[in-house]
């Protein structure tokens, strides 16, 4: 699910109050609301605040007619290399513009993925006001709109139309390739965008497909967001070690304010973010989708950056990784939402390719 990048429309997908309902329940005591609600964060994963030129900047279909023939062609694509039909992005709607999401936490907490508990999700929020009266004092929130979501054959919003070409193409294949798979968010955002990026490289480059602007447009697109993962991931890592010290007592409260805020301003001119954007809630989904992506791009790299022989790979690992259930038991927990287990669930998932990988003589290079 996305909110993919998740930013100024960026990371959410749908509109909350048609989707979970008017009330104002906090998602983590309404698990199949939270799960909807993470899912609009899906959708704004990578392509959410992109740096962009004169050729990322190519305008998208404007029209449906013409973002369906994109469509299509993409499609088409994804069949060759593997992907399973989805019901994704098949009709417009003028009903919905984007998919307004809104997350807050504790600033003392610096949660692990957006899936945290720590975060509290709201289903019916439509402005980052609302977002903050619910939030309250001393709360982190992340407020934004999402163009699409995937997973739930969301149609063709304008906010989708209206966007660049690059960002049209990222989300249509990292949503189709949700849908392909069911592995933990930490583990299928990092994924879904390792086969987005070189997707559209390698759609871009085939034989009377776009020209010369547009093959630039989405190599840089690529290329940048690649660059973007592993820093906002590094500068997590940064700020994870400055919430160990706290943690442990060796700096006060306002000492770790102090030291984040010096953090922050890194993250937002390194992600080309909006100065005072960035929060706990949007650095810990910039995480979901950079965590593992290093180590899932090199996975990419032993099958000779093949696309085919990678989603066919991933999709062996989804049917021999082991059950929820079996995790569940063997861990004795109670609920699939706690941070032990959405921890267990991604390290048994890098388990089982790990395995994979041995089983098939692959290396990582």
């Amino acid at each position: 699910m996305f909110p993919p990048c998740a930013l100024p429309m960026l990371s959410s997908c749908r509109p909350l109050n048609a989707l979970v309902g008017s009330d104002t329940q906090c998602m983590s005591e309404a698990p199949t609301r939270r799960l909807i609600l993470i899912a609009l964060l899906l959708g704004a994963v990578g392509g959410c605040n992109l740096v962009r030129d004169a050729t990322t900047r190519l305008p998208g279909p404007r029209m449906y007619e013409k973002g369906a023939a994109v469509i299509e062609g993409i499609r088409a694509f994804e069949q060759r290399i593997g992907f399973q039909p989805t019901d994704n992005f098949l009709n417009p709607t003028r009903e919905t513009e984007s998919y307004p999401f809104c997350g807050f936490a504790s600033r003392l907490v610096l949660p692990y993925t957006y899936e945290d508990p720590s975060i509290h999700w709201q289903s019916s929020t439509a402005t980052e006001s609302d977002c903050r009266q619910l939030a309250g004092e001393g709360m982190d929130v992340y407020f934004g709109q999402s163009e699409a979501i995937g997973e739930i054959g969301a149609p063709v919003t304008p906010s989708m139309l209206a966007g660049s070409l690059v960002r049209f193409v990222y989300l249509v294949i990292h949503e189709d390739c949700h849908d392909q798979y069911d592995f933990p968010r930490g583990i299928e955002e990092a994924l879904c965008n390792v086969i987005a990026y070189n997707a559209m490289v390698e759609y871009a480059t085939e034989n009377e497909r776009p020209g010369f602007l547009e093959r630039t447009a989405m190599r840089r697109y690529a290329e940048r967001e690649s660059e973007r993962t592993r820093a906002a991931k590094a500068l997590y890592e940064e700020l994870e070690r400055l919430y160990a010290r706290f943690g442990r007592k060796e700096i006060s409260a306002q000492a770790l304010m102090d030291e984040r805020a010096k953090v922050f301003g890194r993250v937002e001119k390194a992600l080309a973010l909006e100065r005072g954007s960035v929060t706990n809630v949007r650095i810990a989904n910039e995480m979901t989708y950079s965590r593992h992506f290093p180590f899932l791009e090199s996975v990419f790299k032993a099958h000779d950056r093949d696309l085919a022989r990678t989603v066919f790979f991933f999709r062996r690992v989804d049917a021999l990784k082991p059950s929820r259930a079996s995790i569940l038991k063997q861990l004795r927990l109670k609920s699939e939402e706690s941070l032990e287990f959405i921890r267990a669930h991604e390290a048994a998932v890098l388990e089982t390719i790990r395995k994979e990988l041995d089983a098939a003589k692959l290396r990582l290079p």
